[in-house]
Formats: C-alpha cells, sequence, structure tokens
C-alpha cells in the first residue's frame, strides 16, 4: 500500500495551523486556565434537541421525511415489479404491499443461494482471528464520551438481474455493519475475532447523508448476530425461477469499504449521539463511494425512533423492535431520543441519520471533565489510533482483501471492493 491514510493525514496535520491542530484532539491539561471549548450553540445555531426534537411538529416533519422516502423506495419496487410483469413474471413476491415489508423481505428471496456452500477449508478468512487484543493501560484511557468503538463495513447490493450496477439507480440497498469492540481492544496482526455481536444495518435511501440537510432513515436488519449467519443469510445472492424469463438472479453484496468508528456523545443533559468513522479500505475513495455518501472520513447524528409513536402507515415496519420497557420508559412520551449501542442489539430499531462535518463537527470532543485528567484520550485521538492500527493490520495481511478475510468468506467468490462503475 503506497502510503497509508494516517500518514497522510500526520503530514496534513504537520502542515496546518495550530489551530486546526488544536482541533485535531490536542487536550487542554490540568491547571491550564484557558477556557474549554463550550457545548453551546452560537447564536442563530440550532441545537440537535431543536432539530430533531420530538415535539408533534417535528415528530411530524421527520415522519413526512420519511414517508417520502418510503414512497420513493415503493415506486422504485413498483417499477421492477411493472418491467418484470412486461416479461410475464407472474412470481408472488410481486404483488402489492407495504413498502417497508419489501425492503424487509426483497433480502430473503425465494430459492436457494447462487453459490453452494463454502467450507471453512476453503474460506479465505480466518474466522478464530488474531488481531484484537486487550490493553488494560488504553482500557484505562478511554474517553468517557466513547460509547463503542469498533470496526464498520459498508455493503451495496445491485438490483435483481443487475451485476455490474452503473449508478446508484441500479442499486437495490445500502447497508453497514457494525462489529464492536472492548474498550480496551488494540489491533494486532490477522483478522478480526468473530464473537457474534455483529449488527446488520439497512438504508432504504441507497445513500448516505452527505450534509446537514440529509436527514435518512436506517434501520436494523439483524442485532446481535454472528459473520457465519451474516454469510448464509446476507452476503450470497439468490436465484429464483419465473414462467416465462427463467431464472432470477439477485446478487451477492459488493463490499464498498472498511474502517473503524467511534460512537460518541457530546452535550449535557439531553445529550447528542454521533457515529464517527474513519476508512481503511479501499486505499483511495473512488465515484461509488462518493456517490454513496462514503467519505474518507465521516460523521453522523443518530436519532432512535420511539416504535410506540404513531406515523405513516408505510413509514411503519412490519414488526417492532422487541425492545425492554425500561428503553420504552427511556423515551418519556417523545417520539425520539439519542441513540445508546444496546438499542441496536434489537432487529426492527429504526434510526435517523443526520449528516455533520467530521473536521468542524463535536463527534469527537472531549469531555470538560476528561479535559482535565492526563490520563485520558481525546476521543479523535483513540479513534486516529485506532486507524493506524487497522492500516498496519491490513497491509501485513492482504491489502483492500483483508476485508473479506475479517468476513471470513472468500474472495474468488464476491465482487471486489467496488470503487468505480
Amino acid at each position: 500500500m503506497a502510503g497509508t491514510r494516517s500518514s497522510a493525514r500526520q503530514a496534513e496535520k504537520n502542515n496546518s495551523s495550530p489551530q486546526s491542530a488544536e482541533k485535531s484532539g490536542t487536550k487542554r491539561k490540568a491547571g491550564d486556565n484557558t477556557e474549554p471549548k463550550s457545548n453551546r450553540p452560537s447564536k442563530g445555531q440550532k441545537t440537535l434537541e431543536e432539530t430533531v426534537q420530538p415535539t408533534e411538529d417535528v415528530d411530524k416533519g421527520v415522519d413526512e421525511t420519511f414517508d417520502e422516502e418510503m414512497k420513493q423506495v415503493e415506486a422504485e419496487t413498483n417499477g421492477d415489479k411493472k418491467e418484470e410483469e412486461a416479461n410475464g413474471d407472474n412470481k408472488e413476491e410481486e404483488s402489492n404491499g407495504n413498502a417497508l415489508e419489501q425492503v424487509k423481505t426483497d433480502e430473503k428471496d425465494a430459492g436457494k443461494t447462487s453459490k453452494p456452500e463454502e467450507s471453512k477449508d476453503t474460506a479465505n478468512g480466518d474466522t478464530e482471528g488474531t488481531a484484537v487484543e486487550q490493553d488494560k493501560q488504553r482500557e484505562k484511557a478511554m474517553p468517557s464520551n466513547i460509547l463503542e468503538k469498533g470496526i464498520i463495513y459498508f455493503f451495496t447490493r445491485g438490483r435483481v438481474s443487475v451485476d455490474n450496477p452503473e449508478s446508484v439507480q441500479d442499486l437495490q440497498r445500502t447497508f453497514f455493519v457494525l462489529r464492536p469492540l472492548p474498550d480496551g481492544a488494540k489491533l494486532t496482526e490477522g483478522a478480526i475475532q468473530d464473537v457474534g455481536n455483529n449488527r446488520l444495518i439497512a438504508l432504504p435511501k441507497k445513500v448516505f447523508p452527505k450534509s446537514g440537510k440529509d436527514r435518512f432513515m436506517a434501520f436494523v436488519e439483524k442485532g446481535k448476530t454472528s459473520m457465519d449467519e451474516l454469510k448464509e443469510s446476507f452476503f450470497t445472492g439468490s436465484e429464483y425461477s419465473t414462467k416465462t424469463t427463467g431464472t432470477r438472479h439477485t446478487p451477492e453484496v459488493t463490499p464498498l469499504g472498511e474502517g473503524v468508528y467511534a460512537m460518541t456523545s457530546t452535550g449535557e443533559g439531553r445529550t447528542t449521539t454521533h457515529l464517527a468513522y474513519m476508512l481503511t479500505i479501499p486505499t483511495e475513495i473512488g465515484d461509488v463511494q462518493k456517490d454513496v455518501g462514503i467519505a474518507d472520513k465521516g460523521s453522523f447524528v443518530l436519532s432512535l425512533k420511539n416504535p410506540e409513536a404513531s406515523g405513516p402507515a408505510n413509514a411503519q415496519l412490519p414488526q417492532k423492535p422487541e425492545f425492554p420497557k425500561e428503553f420504552i420508559e427511556e423515551f418519556q412520551g417523545r417520539g425520539w431520543m439519542p441513540v445508546d449501542p444496546k438499542h441496536l442489539d434489537y432487529a426492527n430499531a429504526q434510526m435517523l441519520l443526520i449528516g455533520e462535518s467530521f473536521d468542524s463537527g463535536s463527534a469527537l470532543e472531549a469531555k470538560p471533565n476528561d479535559e482535565k485528567k492526563d490520563d485520558k484520550e481525546v476521543p479523535q485521538e483513540e479513534l486516529e489510533k485506532l486507524e493506524d492500527e487497522d492500516e498496519h493490520r491490513i497491509e501485513n495481511l492482504k491489502g483492500d482483501d483483508t476485508i473479506f478475510e475479517d468476513l471470513g468468506i472468500s474472495s474468488k467468490e464476491y465482487p471486489k471492493v467496488k470503487s468505480t462503475w
């Protein structure tokens, strides 16, 4: 790999102004009389509570946004149906229905997988894994406002019978997988161990938010699942037969990237949850990543939807998440609240992703109390350290093909990491 992302960023920091270096994660030492940066918004700037506050008006606006997205998904789905009906396809799956029900079912197309079952001997990945080691000092230095850190994977899947998508319009859906790591984890050599705590999250919109104006809904497809389960039920494609057009094919997933992430909490009182990430694969992002909204580094605000709150019929999943009673009580009657990692362990949990700036946003700022402690890292320092470790791991493993090693699947059976249409 010719030059890593972390080395390039370090060079950029060395050439940057003192002000930008401070933003990059310099901690205020104890005894420093400099006033810490306030988390209060500047005059005229809306807080998250004002932006996504669960009042009737805002809830209505967010639900209307989701309603419009679902109408778009439904229109695209119906477009596919009309095309197949024109070819005489009478497949049962093509009956009209709830748009989100289609979102949930089109990952479970009838028929057998399109490739024979892969044995562990022929798989490219080391399912045991050796990369994650526990470090007590690292755990002690963990910033108090990092709710979770881990590895993130980005995927997409082409529409039925579209094996080589040429634009976002050719995509069926976009996904990401969160793979949490222990607080004190550091990455060494080898593949990532699979402990069955992965979460598969789907974006019906197909693209990620690119700015604060973008608010896109996502839902948990699978929570607390293993890579073996994802390989069986998600990664593979499927085939089914029709009376007139013969065999139809749903393609395998295509990986778009891998990186490291930190889920953080900022603010006092009613806090804000952020998901910040830094890519380590591919070496250079291309048009595909840019069009889908995946950047070299990015950040989103995450807000959880109350499953008990009313909303448009076609903006509801067929099944609600089986949240414990205490989760529902945490909403305190509101329509939305900040996401906590524990919420994402439940299938059908719905959340809103709001775009925000990685560099000028507050996602990786330190808590005031942590700034006074010499033994605490700044969130951005921890994320950059994890990114650097992951890059060295990738260099010593299989380069961009490390993503297949981590997932425990064969690189020969799946598309390469896609960067150009």
